[in-house]
């Protein structure tokens, strides 16, 4: 399967309570309508600090994180020019400001524990001098190797972005600026133990790793709310 991921920025003079009030209430009951759907997840943010690292942020703030699978590109193409997917885009004036689109492929690396954890996303721009290939093949071996290896880490996907085509959605922003190449979904049991894991001799490794193929880590915490559990 194939993730459409969305960054979301929320219209200025609307609330946190708002946003995600319209998001989940009307905007995903009719994004679950969505023809060949076969799962939809909602990340609200709740924390932008760089919890746990030291490291260069990117990108401009957002307010949410929008993960919808379909079976393949073509599915999820048709999908979004059907009836319900027009009346979805039509929707995104009346909250969003504006919303970067990416397409992603997803690696479970750690299966995420059964019970009460929190979730950190991480949204990656490589080094400038590192192709998109070297940037998977280290992301996806050895770093992932090196996560794997730290302690209290409750679940770990990397979501490995092949369309970068970053969409215009409904502001005049310039969205090549934001050229991303992965988006990080880590989980821990409480921002204790986040902190402790990057702090340990297994984290401090990971990180080190990191910056031979990563420019900027922009990490948010976020509240996930299932519309459509994936299939």
């Amino acid at each position: 399967m194939i993730i459409r991921m969305g960054l979301l920025r929320k219209k200025k003079e609307m609330s946190k309570e708002e946003f995600k009030k319209h998001w989940i209430g009307t905007h995903g009951k009719i994004g679950g309508k969505l023809p060949a759907l076969k799962g939809y997840y909602q990340n609200h943010v709740s924390n932008s600090e760089q919890l746990g690292i030291n490291y260069k942020r990117g990108l401009n703030k957002i307010d949410g994180i929008s993960q919808l699978w379909f079976e393949d590109l073509e599915s999820m193409q048709n999908s979004f020019q059907s009836d319900i997917g027009q009346e979805l885009k039509s929707d995104e004036k009346n909250f969003i400001e504006s919303v970067d689109v990416v397409t992603a492929k997803q690696n479970t690396v750690i299966p995420v524990h059964e019970g009460k954890v929190i979730k950190r996303m991480s949204i990656l721009k490589r080094n400038p001098e590192i192709d998109i290939k070297t940037f998977q093949h280290e992301w996806e071996g050895q770093h992932a190797e090196l996560i794997k290896r730290m302690p209290y880490v409750k679940g770990y996907k990397q979501n490995v972005i092949f369309n970068d085509n970053l969409q215009k959605s409904t502001s005049s922003i310039n969205y090549n600026k934001n050229k991303i190449d992965g988006i990080v979904e880590l989980w821990f049991e409480n921002i204790e133990q986040l902190k402790s894991a990057f702090a340990s001799s297994e984290g401090k490794k990971a990180m080190s790793h990191s910056e031979t193929f990563i420019k900027e880590i922009t990490t948010y915490l976020v509240e996930d709310y299932p519309i459509i559990l994936t299939q």
